[in-house]
């Protein structure tokens, strides 16, 4: 029995020590369990520490968008008017249209996938677009995509009409915007430049004014719930948008389409194989009135190849492709440097008056032997191959002789040519208001030689731009005074109303008065009696002088730049304007034979135009003309014999009775004066079938025969001056009706001019 208790007193001790143990793990538990949780705790007041401080800012603006919506209200982009107040640019509004993928749904998935279906076959119609890649838009995971931006009201009356159909109103999105359109299509193109598809500017007045265009984009903000739909009745926050300024440019549009349609002319003729740019500028407010390139694009489809570069298209790389594209875009006016070659003869014969180095008409002042030979073994030759021996400053100027001006520029010396090409200008960008200016290029003064002086005198183995060039002879034509190029002429603001003037703005006064009046009288006597006879103007006094510059023997492939600049007129010079055409291949590329009659086309014009008063008076040729009377609502019998008494030829085709057919139109219209026996076409309502004619090359025949050629085409003339057709103002082979008036100019045969 003693035994027996002894066993179960041991039992007992084991079952405490054992009991002991549980509690002491249980209370090691418990601790580990508390420091994790505290732990847990310190952890979470870290990361709560983290949002709070670190991220708060990020998490609160994300909340915020995810829990609205932000509209954006895209701002009307400025127009940009011509000095007349025409519209050159414009915007429109036109809509944009998106998918919201994730709520294109139906009641399952197999029924989803066909509703998808659907409306990529009917978006990818309606906006002919690629079937495949707006089914792969449809069918995004993506909370937006874009089908179609800029899209033209009637294609959205088709959407709308479309969704109705097929009863589908969610998922689809249209949204109000604007695209930006060129009233007149290629007019100005490389002055103006266009926009991309978000209607920011990419070049011309649109790139370099952009931020005065564009204005300022506005917002509706309303709150959305967890699906992302507007919650309604819930307040919306609206900040208006502010519209872009309107930009009037001293441009004048009926200017710039003369000289456009001249320019397009001369480049075709004189088959230019690098184009031709002109510029018309007012020499007293520095306004450019024109400034014109050819070829040109249309503004409204940039994208797409003008046709010199449509040839060759598809046989360029991407690369090459970017590159033509981009020099089609470019204003040649400021972008491309040239040799001006004997136009800058004005420049050196105004710092020579200026500094006393010689006289207008100081005799035997010059010789011309036919060349200048240098110490390097250099011989440069003048243009003519009979040497023109002694002459004034007027004569050398009058002959574009090279020798001369070799002779009169080592009379100057490269220090005081290179004071005066600063003052005028010449070592600066304009600041005209155009990105993409380019840089003149001079020798160094310290590099400049017998041979690099003697070419400088007479334009040549320098470049500087058309701008540069016409901005210095405007300020030749202006008392001197150098005024700075204006092409903005005023900034207005479409939500005040304010108007900002951009002032004109004298840049210094660089030769005297008295001497700007001996260069243009210089100048008056090389179209009177010189080089640059084919310049003239029937009734204005005009002064001028041409430049035909060689390309270097580097750069033959670039060919010659013919060029021509005029004033008129000369008394008080109101026009300035600058024909450069490049690589002229032709009958000639001498600046007097090929652009010479080109400058006389746009002055004829463009002088009466500005209401510049002339003193001509009717030619023998104009006398012999009649008004041609009006016959329209006349009967086809009456109008005849109203025209033949007029001295006229009528022409009309009729199948009905000609005493009750009325006549609805004559052409050419009536008050039109024609020379006699002209041909009017007559047409009726029963017959009012057009025939359109080729008009033929009359340059170089005599009035007689240019009347001749026209009447066997049933065209008519309309003609000045006497001798021979040197102009036409419809180029050979254009297509015009039958009956129309082919204006033409003559002047006596004149000789070659440099």
């Amino acid at each position: 029995m003693k035994k027996k208790k002894i066993s179960n007193k041991k039992k007992d001790n084991k079952v405490v020590a054992l009991t002991t143990k549980a509690k002491k793990l249980s209370i090691i538990k418990m601790k580990s369990l508390l420091l994790l949780i505290i732990l847990l705790l310190v952890a979470l007041l870290v990361r709560i520490g983290w949002l709070q401080f670190i991220e708060g800012s990020f998490l609160k603006e994300q909340a915020y968008s995810q829990q609205t919506i932000n509209q954006i209200i895209s701002p009307k982009r400025g127009n940009i008017y011509d000095s007349t107040g025409k519209t050159l640019a414009t915007s429109a509004q036109v809509d944009t249209v998106t998918i919201n993928p994730k709520k294109i749904k139906s009641s399952s998935d197999e029924s989803t996938q066909s509703l998808k279906e659907n409306i990529a076959k009917g978006l990818s119609e309606i906006f002919e677009l690629d079937y495949e890649e707006t089914l792969n838009k449809v069918n995004s995971e993506s909370s937006v995509e874009t089908i179609a931006k800029k899209v033209e009201q009637d294609k959205i009356t088709e959407l709308k009409k479309w969704m109705d159909t097929n009863k589908i109103n969610l998922g689809i999105n249209i949204d109000e915007d604007s695209k930006r359109y060129y009233p007149y299509n290629t007019v100005a193109s490389g002055v103006l430049g266009f926009c991309g598809n978000d209607n920011q500017g990419l070049s011309g007045i649109e790139y370099s004014w952009d931020s005065t265009l564009t204005g300022t984009s506005g917002k509706i903000v309303a709150s959305k719930d967890a699906s992302q739909d507007e919650i309604p009745n819930t307040e919306e926050t609206y900040i208006a948008a502010e519209n872009g300024s309107d930009i009037t440019l001293t441009i004048d549009l009926n200017i710039q389409t003369i000289i456009e349609k001249y320019l397009k002319q001369a480049v075709e003729d004189n088959a230019c194989s690098r184009g031709g740019n002109a510029i018309v500028m007012n020499p007293s407010t520095g306004d450019i009135l024109a400034m014109a390139s050819y070829p040109d694009y249309d503004l409204n489809t940039p994208f797409v190849p003008n046709a010199s570069l449509s040839a060759d298209w598809d046989s360029l790389n991407n690369d090459e492709q970017k590159s033509a594209l981009q020099s089609m875009w470019k204003c040649r006016s400021i972008s491309d440097p040239y040799e001006p070659g004997s136009t800058f003869k004005v420049i050196t014969s105004s710092i020579a008056l200026e500094e006393n180095i010689t006289g207008t008409d100081v005799a035997n002042n010059f010789v011309c032997s036919g060349s200048e030979k240098f110490s390097d073994g250099t011989e440069i030759r003048c243009w003519r191959t009979v040497p023109h021996g002694y002459q004034t400053l007027r004569q050398a100027l009058m002959n574009s002789c090279n020798p001369a001006f070799m002779q009169l520029g080592r009379k100057i010396g490269a220090e005081t040519l290179y004071k005066y090409y600063q003052a005028f200008g010449f070592f600066d960008k304009t600041g005209v208001g155009l990105s993409g200016e380019a840089a003149s290029s001079f020798w160094p003064l310290e590099k400049v030689g017998a041979v690099e002086l003697a070419t400088m005198s007479f334009g040549q183995r320098f470049t500087i731009t058309p701008l540069q060039m016409i901005t210095a002879i405007s300020a030749v034509s202006n008392n001197g005074v150098l005024m700075r190029p204006r092409l903005v002429k005023e900034i207005k603001n479409t939500e005040t109303g304010a108007v900002t003037t951009v002032e004109e703005k004298q840049v210094k006064q660089v030769i005297s008065k008295d001497t700007s009046e001996k260069v243009r009288s210089l100048m008056e006597s090389v179209v009177t009696q010189g080089t640059g006879k084919h310049g003239a103007v029937e009734g204005y006094s005009v002064g001028g002088k041409t430049g035909t510059s060689e390309p270097l023997a580097k750069n033959v492939k670039e060919g010659y730049v013919a060029s021509y600049v005029a004033i008129s007129p000369v008394e008080d010079t109101r026009v300035v304007l600058l024909l450069t055409l490049y690589d002229p291949k032709g009958k000639s590329y001498q600046g007097g034979q090929v652009a010479g009659p080109v400058v006389s086309q746009m002055l004829t014009e463009i002088l009466p135009y500005l209401e510049i008063p002339s003193s001509s008076v009717d030619s023998e040729d104009e006398a012999n003309t009649t008004m041609l009377p009006n016959v329209v609502n006349k009967t086809v019998t009456e109008a005849k014999k109203i025209i033949e008494s007029a001295g006229f030829t009528p022409k009309i085709n009729v199948s009905g009775d000609e005493n009750s057919l009325l006549v609805t139109s004559q052409v050419p219209v009536a008050g039109t004066q024609l020379l006699d026996n002209a041909t009017v076409m007559l047409y009726s309502e029963e017959n009012d079938t057009r025939t359109s004619v080729a008009v033929p090359d009359l340059k170089g025949m005599s009035l007689q025969e240019a009347v001749a050629v026209l009447s066997e085409k049933n065209l008519n003339i309309n003609a000045e001056g006497h001798g021979y057709v040197t102009s036409q103002d419809y180029a050979k082979n254009s297509t015009v009706e039958e009956g129309t008036v082919i204006k033409v100019t003559l002047k006596e045969t004149l000789r070659d001019a440099h």
